[in-house]
């Protein structure tokens, strides 16, 4: 049976991490659920009270991805991160939405975490409505928030409430189209409200905005416009389908306002969902790119019938097990398919699919196109990979995780606490791509490595918060890298004799640098036989094996090529273990001699700076190395580009509120690497040997 995709919205909601994104995502849940029970009580819908279900779990209420009904359409509430890690996550979260709740503090206005969401929703082109929260706050004021959108994010908002009362007064709002108020008790109880005649006092006001309104709305069709110019009344109905029209063009953002606290105010922001974000055939579908991540021409139409898309956005553990978010694109999936994960090259078998309700789950036998499910117990599947049709294969987005640069040691405070780290570690690792985890063979650390300061201090907030396990953290420690920058002609003999048969290898090699991003390259020129084929692989293998200790302080040497010319065997005493006890004394022999240099991280750096600091800003970055690359100046701030070496950039974050005033901010990328200053390396090295002396 086909679904009705017009009834469905795949929504999320993201706010600056004290907005309320939490206490609106559970009154949306509470008030659906509600709805829900009253129209056909649910079997089985547990009555577990959301906030005592979450001091239990220690998660915020919401799975990543939840579904519940509002008049007969179901919504699919999508978990945002309130913390922008500046990784992937977020881009994750707003590749699988439709549509958005951005939410604001009334007191708070537009904050610098909201204003990057907004941006990363505004690259996604992703409509959203906005809601105005905590109108019962001290401070509150609706129309500064209002004005802080236009200003700030340079976002058209078009009013659809008014708030009546504010701050302790705030009892409802006035719904602009039909001009009632909706006026609430102070029972605390979402369903005790009355509709109501507009209050004398806000007569004006409400027939100002509302003018307002109805002006920006008919912008988005001409016959309307003509009918309102020439003294027409314009119907609810017609309003509503210019402000659908609008808000999927990201025109204007449909603006509401309330108190979740106070159960004021959600069911009118619901309705907006219903009448204004789009359903899944509404939304661009998504490119389909070939093993190799290049573009095919083809889009993962939303269809039941067509071969199976998917992605998985989202792992999560909770206790029933391993749980893999998935937005299915087009195709059907069903309980007990087999499904190629196109990362891997592996199949899995889906074994339960799940469907996650306000306040239960229920088991279904498939889904389809447009839907959200998790599926249980999926083997290897990482956020961000594809799940296909095994006969008709092909990925949705080339998902390029960058290396991190980044590492810190940790080590648990509580003695024995090293296999529960451990465990909760690799749950982490497989949620995050961008995020690993390594043991330092020396010294038995461990070590996680992360795309900058903020990845990292978050992480290990969550095994603190999350996992309950306190770690003690150690320097952050920038990921050097060394190469050579002259070629070199050189050879090495190994000779052992000591009894018995002997140990003979002898080898005439060039060590030269490699391409940038070449890596490791070997090739033999041999001819004539002076060293039998069979030994080939023997002094690759010895060559290779010491790449990962470059001459000058032991880091990775990167963009080497070395060609083996000639040498000599002895027909008894040679052996690929004699060649690969050259190769490795060859490396140390050579390497030193080769002119070798030292390689830092370089970052792409992009910062969003209010036009009065940028001064400030851009010398700050001088000072930190930084190579600025272009100052583009937006309606509210100018963004600076810049390539800044990671080992300048820890701390940035707070010099840079305090440069700006806290409206600065900064996201940023490992983009290449580059020779380091002759002063900067020497200091590395000196650090690096002391470390290694230490250990």
């Amino acid at each position: 049976m086909k679904k009705d995709l017009t009834r469905y919205r795949n929504i999320g909601i993201f706010a600056h991490v004290d907005a309320g994104k939490t206490t609106t995502t559970e009154r949306i849940l509470k008030l659906t659920g509600k709805i829900h029970k009253i129209g056909e009580v649910h079997e089985g819908a547990a009555t577990t009270d959301f906030m005592e279900q979450e001091q239990e779990r220690g998660i915020t209420i919401q799975s990543a991805a939840t579904s519940c009904f509002w008049k007969e359409h179901q919504l699919n509430i999508i978990d945002t991160p309130g913390h922008v890690d500046f990784t992937i996550e977020v881009y994750r979260s707003l590749k699988v939405l439709d549509g958005g709740i951005g939410v604001f503090c009334a007191s708070g206005g537009v904050e610098p975490q909201s204003e990057t969401n907004w941006r990363y929703a505004n690259d996604s082109k992703v409509a959203r409505i906005i809601y105005v929260n905590k109108l019962d706050r001290m401070g509150a004021d609706f129309y500064r928030v209002v004005k802080q959108v236009d200003t700030i994010l340079a976002a058209k908002p078009i009013i659809m409430t008014l708030p009546v009362g504010v701050e302790g007064d705030f009892i409802g709002v006035v719904d602009l189209l039909t001009r009632k108020a909706w006026i609430w008790d102070e029972s605390g109880d979402p369903m005790n409200y009355t509709i109501q005649e507009v209050p004398a006092a806000m007569a004006d006001d409400v027939e100002t905005y509302r003018e307002q309104l109805v002006e920006l709305a008919v912008e988005q069709d001409d016959a309307l416009m003509e009918k309102y110019l020439e003294g027409e009344e314009v119907s609810i109905d017609e309003l509503k389908a210019c402000i659908r029209k609008g808000t999927r063009n990201l025109a204007f953002f449909p603006t509401y306002c309330g108190s979740s606290f106070k159960n004021k105010g959600v069911q009118l922001v619901l309705d907006a969902v219903v009448d204004y974000l789009p359903n899944p055939m509404e939304v661009k579908p998504q490119p389909e790119v070939d093993l190799e991540g290049n573009e095919t021409g083809e889009f993962a139409l939303v269809d039941a019938d067509r071969p199976l898309r998917a992605l998985a956005f989202k792992i999560m553990d909770d206790r029933f097990g391993a749980l893999t978010f998935t937005r299915i694109y087009s195709g059907t999936l069903n309980k007990g398919d087999t499904v190629l994960n196109t990362a891997t090259g592996k199949t899995d078998r889906v074994g339960r699919l799940v469907e996650m309700h306000a306040d239960s789950r229920e088991e279904i036998d498939s889904a389809q196109a447009g839907d959200i499910v998790a599926i249980v117990g999926m083997k290897n599947v990482q956020t961000g990979h594809t799940l296909c049709d095994p006969k008709q294969p092909a990925t949705l987005e080339p998902m390029v995780f960058p290396e991190p640069v980044i590492s810190i040691a940790v080590k648990p405070k509580k003695k024995g606490g090293d296999e529960k780290m451990g465990l909760a570690l690799n749950k982490m690792v497989q949620e995050d791509p961008s995020f690993h985890v390594e043991t330092d063979e020396e010294s038995g650390e461990v070590i996680l490595k992360g795309m900058g300061e903020l990845h990292l201090d978050i992480k290990v907030d969550i095994l603190k918060r999350t996992h309950g396990i306190e770690v003690e953290v150690g320097k952050p420690q920038v990921a050097y890298r060394e190469s050579i920058t002259k070629r070199l002609e050189d050879d090495y003999v190994h000779k052992k004799q000591s009894g018995g048969s002997g140990q003979f290898a002898k080898i005439s090699y060039i060590v030269e640098p490699g391409e940038p991003g070449s890596g490791f390259v070997f090739e033999s020129k041999v001819t004539g036989g002076n060293v039998p084929k069979e030994y080939w692989p023997a002094v690759q293998k010895g060559f290779s094996s010491c790449i990962h200790q470059g001459p000058l302080a032991g880091f990775p040497c990167v963009d080497l090529k070395i060609t083996l010319t000639d040498g000599g065997f002895h027909p008894v005493d040679s052996s690929a273990m004699a060649f690969e006890i050259a190769a490795k004394s060859a490396y140390r022999q050579s390497m030193p001699k080769a002119k070798p240099q030292l390689l830092e991280p370089v970052m792409k750096v992009d910062v969003f700076s209010p036009d009065d600091h940028v001064g400030d800003v851009i010398g700050d970055l001088n000072r930190r190395r930084g190579m600025i690359k272009s100052q583009d100046p937006g309606p509210t701030g100018i963004r600076v580009k810049a390539d800044v070496p990671l080992s300048e950039m820890f701390g940035y974050i707070g010099d840079l509120r305090t440069m700006t005033s806290g409206r600065g901010q900064f996201s940023m990328e490992f983009s290449h690497y580059a020779p380091c200053p002759s002063n900067v390396a020497e200091e590395v090295i000196k650090e690096a040997k002391e470390r290694q002396a230490a250990s």
